[in-house]
């Protein structure tokens, strides 16, 4: 398919907490009146939002006229066709960078964080008021600085797959324990433990971190751009039919995990601490997990 030389910017969001305040609760006075009965400032909520809403009115105002554009919510993502030369340009948390992440495939993303006293920013890079500088180097294809961040890939048997940025997970759905059989280069062993967690550097300050402190011998956790995983077994349990040799360790470029389901119905893998948005994982299910083919191309400067 041929795409149009005029540059298309993407423009992601997410609703705000006010936003979800007024929809849930129909007015403002209910709203009002529900968060004041939990010792809360709706005022103080509404102020985060009309940051946002201003930051968002910046990245409008700084998009060339003659550009292409569109903004997409973060719950339209699955059903929005991406072009390859897109500028994505996120406006809200940290968190909507993943959610973008898994379905581009190297098209520049640009963070923008309306709030950055409040939010530390760690991929939401920029204020917006650098928003059109970036924007516009991106869409002419001159970004003085790209961060290539590595993600995870876990591929079924049965062609299905699934990429993140910050993590996978593989366990069950409830509370139950995960049994399965795990495989590292020629390395086996049957398990039952609370899940795997397969981790790369930019996933390495969230769920993962908590997981290695806990551990008695630290992982040493790759950088968000080297092109290796880290993986953790939580709380694996030993008995006669079930092993904990197998409880972490790296994968390199080039290295596999591989689970083989002994789970009901109730078995999940999903990306990114995103439960809604998971894989079923039933018994005798295959999946190997390694690093994407794809990075996230993020604006760094």
């Amino acid at each position: 398919m041929k795409h149009s030389s005029v540059p298309r910017i993407v423009v992601v969001t997410r609703p705000s907490q006010y936003q979800t305040l007024l929809e849930r609760h129909g007015t403002r006075n209910q709203a009002k009146f529900f968060v004041e009965s939990r010792g809360q400032d709706l005022d103080e909520v509404q102020g985060w939002h009309d940051r946002f809403t201003s930051a968002l009115g910046e990245v409008s105002r700084v998009i060339p006229k003659s550009w292409r554009r569109v903004t997409v919510d973060r719950g339209s993502l699955d059903r929005f066709l991406f072009e390859p030369g897109d500028v994505v340009v996120a406006v809200g948390q940290d968190g909507l960078v993943p959610n973008v992440a898994k379905y581009l495939t190297g098209q520049l993303v640009i963070g923008i964080n309306p709030e950055p006293d409040r939010q530390p920013g760690i991929l939401v890079l920029h204020t917006s008021e650098a928003a059109g500088d970036l924007i516009w180097a991106a869409g002419q294809r001159n970004p003085q600085a790209v961060q290539e961040r590595t993600m995870v890939e876990a591929r079924f048997d049965d062609g299905q797959r699934l990429i993140a940025l910050n993590e996978v997970f593989i366990g069950q759905r409830t509370h139950q324990s995960a049994l399965y059989r795990i495989r590292v280069d020629s390395d086996e062993e049957r398990h039952s433990s609370s899940g795997i967690i397969v981790s790369t550097g930019t996933g390495a300050t969230g769920w993962a971190s908590s997981v290695n402190r806990e551990r008695e011998q630290k992982m040493h956790m790759p950088a968000p751009s080297d092109p290796a995983l880290a993986w953790f077994v939580r709380e694996a349990w030993n008995s006669p039919w079930t092993g904990v040799s197998l409880s972490g360790g790296r994968l390199a470029a080039d290295q596999n995990l591989e689970v083989i389901s002994e789970m009901s119905e109730t078995g999940v893998v999903f990306g990114d601490g995103i439960e809604d948005d998971c894989v079923h994982f039933g018994w005798g299910q295959k999946l190997t997990v390694g690093t994407a083919k794809h990075r996230l191309q993020l604006m760094a400067a």
